[in-house]
């Protein structure tokens, strides 16, 4: 809305900024992104004190909150009239404008909570946002009124060994209704995956839901209303079981090391409130009806799904369908795991694409290209006669024959098999799996197929693309895309390493600074505070943590660089969104691991205890998977001490922030042993290098600030020699030593030797993946020659830092630690020659910010936006001061500008929300 002031008189539009003199606009001032735990008015949350978040905007330059007032109201008519009877908050004075607590009254099950907020600026009043909603989900364990339900067996036609073939389950309960209904809510945990229908209708938009826990820990459910899809008398309400990581894809296969759970099984909960305040609760029971016997002959994440259309049951999921042969629902044990609302985001197709081509191979066989390595399945179209079957598998690569090239999923079987019922025409695509692939052969198929009877089923976390990034250098652009590719389709409510063999877990150390990067592409907040509890609920009571997590797998390995992601995603979750929640809520799990580790490992402030060393570098043999050659190698005990010193690091950070004195002093004395002892063990003076002297070894105790004063420089310009000279300027690190390359390199001054990293495309690099047909990013450096038994071509583990380079350094979009969350952003782009323009966006938590920048002949031209409610500080290329303009004029002059200093040849303003285009003379 607009407010006007003429001469001292106000005309109220809406507003009140007092000025005086010639007419003029004042600011209008917009929330949007109203937001209850980052989530868009969100169903059946568990959280008893959430946190709100808004997004500030206007016309006008520098806009900043100084206060705030929310209203909470339990029905949408009292938030109208401005009644909070759940909370008022008054007027705030804060510029607190994300993880706003709610301080309201106590939260109860089942509560709907309405609510809005308005602010205050230096300039006036912004108007009521837009209402917004959450509701509570079941809090208490006593407020589920049903039992867990299921079929604890398997059947004729299942097999219940090593590639395990269990049919999905098909329940059923018909229900009245009998009055107008009010609201209807429906709860449920369905594992190990869920279809949920009313009258037929398919509820939510999900996939493969819910998200995957250790479920003898945690199990999640889901809250959906259901009000439209009811109706007058008679309804039924259905569910599909799909088998998950419950009944997991192996049986009877390495007990000691794989993790089973039993049958699928399902508790829910159906509430319908009528208008008259009467209520009807529809529970899990054995009244319920469920056969095993349905199309869905077998759903196995490795292997694929079998559906038979032969077996169909129309009309199965709606009212007046004959279930008299249907078996009586068995009741069953609960899985163990506590009850917990899902915060993360479920999957959902997120995409469709088409088939670029399809093929000829043989008679009776067909290979489909989607021109781009992607997770999801397959939809296809098809029209042949009763009891025909298509036979499609999948697989990342083709040999030269054109054939599937399989070897790297080792006993994956990756197929699916659709049985036809003999319609017109048929269209299928599975329930309950997913497939890493770009090719599929196909076989079987009635007819020729055609590019139009496919569509391939993208399939990641429901979450946003938040950033976008392009330069001049095509190879970079190239780089960023497969980047992209490879991490959504690893999102699977966990973040894989892999979605294509017989693996798809979530490793620690895949993970631990990828993350970073990985948040400026997308909103994976939510995922990621999921997978810290997941962590969390691994460890071991003496204070052990996992190499995976869920601990599907059972890996406890003892390392620091594997479960120190623990440490290291907390510190980026509270970095880039400035939730503190994660470090809060995990830190004494933390610190037990790290005492865990001093006692069981430490000697003299050294850790004796490594597993994994730098993994996967670039070996000296184009077949090997891993190097032999101890040259390569950087020596375990340097690589766990650098870590355990970083990590500690990390805890004194957040020991600071929960203000813990105690643990602050015990830390820094701790520290300062292990510096002295680091570099008494592994400092080599006189020829200034660390043990072995590979890059990694120089690289940690470099980027950690172990490496004394006086040895600094050269250290680093050792380092610098052994890439530029003896690895020809080259990558020569593994997946410990690329997490911190390109800013060890960059922040020492040398962001030309990351720049060449970053572009190069002979082996080993990342352009040299692209340059041999890589549209993801490779496990090995050398994916197109090595071993097949570890050599997945989806794998983000050697993206390391990139990413995070790429914004932070190329573009210039830095959050500033003190601020976390991009309260205050540091955009100071590194200028390096070749690198002509670069263009990106990242949505944060405050809004969207856009670097913009391009050399002219000796001009640096860069366009800014800057969010409402924050700051930066803007680093731009300037012989001085008075060589730089903004929109025309002088910038130290111009609106919302404030010259700061120059930095040698920077000049540094502050620059309030806006956007603005600064020029300057280089």
């Amino acid at each position: 809305m607009k407010s006007y002031l003429y001469k001292y008189i106000l005309i109220p539009v809406a507003g009140i900024v007092l000025i005086s003199g010639e007419p003029c606009m004042l600011e209008e001032i917009h929330l949007t992104n109203l937001r209850c735990e980052m989530l868009v008015n969100p169903e059946g949350i568990d959280r008893s004190n959430p946190r709100l978040s808004w997004a500030i905007s206007g016309n006008q330059r520098n806009i900043e909150q100084t206060a705030y007032q929310v209203i909470v109201a339990s029905t949408s008519d009292k938030l109208a009239s401005g009644e909070g009877d759940l909370w008022n908050s008054g007027t705030v004075k804060s510029n607190r404008s994300v993880h706003v607590a709610y301080t309201g009254a106590s939260l109860k099950s089942r509560t709907k909570c309405y609510w809005k907020v308005k602010v205050w600026s230096d300039n006036g009043e912004s108007e009521w946002s837009p209402p917004a909603y959450w509701s509570m989900g079941l809090l208490d364990y006593a407020d589920w009124k049903g039992r867990w339900i299921g079929l604890d067996r398997s059947f004729p036609w299942d097999r219940e060994e090593k590639h395990s073939r269990l049919s999905a389950r098909y329940f059923r309960k018909e229900f009245k209704v009998d009055g107008k209904v009010k609201q209807a809510m429906v709860y449920i945990i369905g594992l190990g995956l869920y279809e949920l229908f009313v009258n037929g209708q398919r509820i939510g938009n999900q996939v493969l839901a819910p998200a995957p826990t250790d479920y003898t820990k945690s199990v999640k459910y889901n809250t959906f209303e259901v009000t439209e899809a009811l109706t007058q008398g008679k309804n039924t309400i259905a569910t599909v079981l799909g088998n998950g990581r419950y009944y997991t894809m192996r049986q009877a296969y390495k007990p000691y090391k794989i993790k089973t759970f039993g049958y699928p099984k399902m508790l829910l909960q159906l509430e319908i409130n009528y208008i008259d305040g009467t209520s009807k609760v529809i529970v899990t029971d054995d009244s319920w009806k469920v056969t095993a016997d349905g199309p869905i002959r077998s759903n196995n994440e490795y292997d694929g799904e079998e559906y038979d259309a032969t077996k169909e049951m129309p009309g199965w999921n709606n009212t007046g369908f004959n279930d008299g042969k249907w078996l009586n629902a068995e009741y069953v044990q609960e899985p163990g795991g506590t009850y917990e609302a899902q915060m993360n985001d479920n999957m959902k197709v997120m995409e469709t694409i088409r088939p670029v081509a399809v093929t000829l191979l043989k008679p009776g066989t067909y290979i489909l290209d989607m021109g781009q390595n992607m997770v999801g399945w397959l939809k296809i179209r098809v029209q042949g006669n009763k009891g025909d079957q298509v036979t499609l598998r999948f697989a990342e690569t083709l040999k030269k024959n054109g054939e599937l090239y399989t070897a790297n999923l080792r006993d994956a079987k990756a197929t699916d098999v659709y049985t036809l019922k003999g319609d017109d025409e048929e269209i299928w695509e599975p329930s309950f799996v997913y497939h890493g692939f770009r090719y599929v052969e196909i076989k079987g198929y009635p007819g020729t197929p055609a590019i139009e009877d496919f569509e391939c089923r993208v399939v990641y976390d429901d979450i946003k693309t938040v950033g976008s990034f392009e330069t001049s250098d095509k190879i970079i652009n190239r780089i960023y895309k497969n980047a992209y590719w490879g991490i959504r389709g690893n999102y699977k409510g966990m973040p894989l390493d892999c979605p294509q063999r017989n693996e798809r877990q979530a490793w620690l150390g895949d993970r631990a600074t990828v993350s970073h990067g990985e948040t400026f592409i997308f909103d994976n907040g939510r995922l990621y505070s999921k997978w810290l509890d997941d962590i969390h609920e691994a460890q071991k009571a003496d204070g052990c943590l996992p190499n995976v997590a869920p601990a599907f797998w059972n890996y406890y390995d003892d390392n620091m660089t594997w479960p120190g992601a623990f440490i290291t995603i907390a510190n980026m979750l509270y970095n880039q969104y400035g939730d503190v929640q994660p470090v809060a809520s995990h830190y004494d799990s933390m610190k037990k691991w790290l005492d865990y580790m001093q006692r069981r490992y430490m000697v003299d402030f050294v850790l004796a205890k490594d597993k994994y060393g730098d993994w996967c570098v670039p070996p000296e043999s184009p077949g090997l998977v891993h190097s032999k050659d101890p040259g390569r190698k950087t020596d375990g005990e340097l690589i766990a001490t650098a870590y355990y010193y970083h990590l500690l690091h990390l805890m004194t950070r957040f020991a600071n922030i929960l203000d813990k004195p105690r643990d602050v002093q015990k830390y820094n004395i701790l520290l300062a042993k292990i510096k002295d002892a680091f570099n008494n063990k592994f400092l080599n003076k006189e020829n200034s290098q660390y043990s072995n002297n590979t890059v990694t070894a120089n690289l940690l105790p470099l980027y950690f600030g172990i490496v004394p004063e006086k040895y600094h420089d050269s250290v680093f310009n050792n380092m610098v020699n052994i890439i530029l000279e003896k690895n020809k300027g080259h990558i020569s690190t593994g997946l410990v030593g690329v997490q911190w390359l390109m800013h060890g390199l960059t922040e020492n001054g040398r962001p030309d030797i990351a720049y060449k990293l970053a572009t190069n495309t002979g082996y080993p690099s990342w352009g040299y993946m692209a340059e041999n047909g890589a549209t993801t990013i490779w496990e090995l450096w050398n994916g197109n020659t090595a071993d097949p038994s570890m050599n997945s071509h989806n794998h983000v583990m050697l993206l390391g830092d990139l990413i995070t380079w790429f914004y932070e350094n190329l573009a210039g979009i830095k959050t500033d630690p003190a601020n976390p969350g991009f309260k205050r952003i540091e955009m100071k782009p590194s200028l390096i020659e070749g690198l002509d323009f670069v263009k990106a966006s990242y949505h944060s938590v405050h809004g969207l910010i856009k670097s913009d920048w391009k050399k002219d002949d000796n001009r640096f031209i860069w366009s800014i936006t800057i969010p409402g409610n924050t700051k930066a500080e803007v680093y731009v290329p300037a012989n001085s001061e008075n060589s730089v303009t903004e929109g025309g004029k002088e910038a130290s002059s111009a609106n919302g500008i404030r010259f700061i200093r120059m930095e040698g040849d920077r000049a540094v303003f502050e620059i309030g929300s806006g956007d603005y285009s600064f020029i300057s003379e280089m």
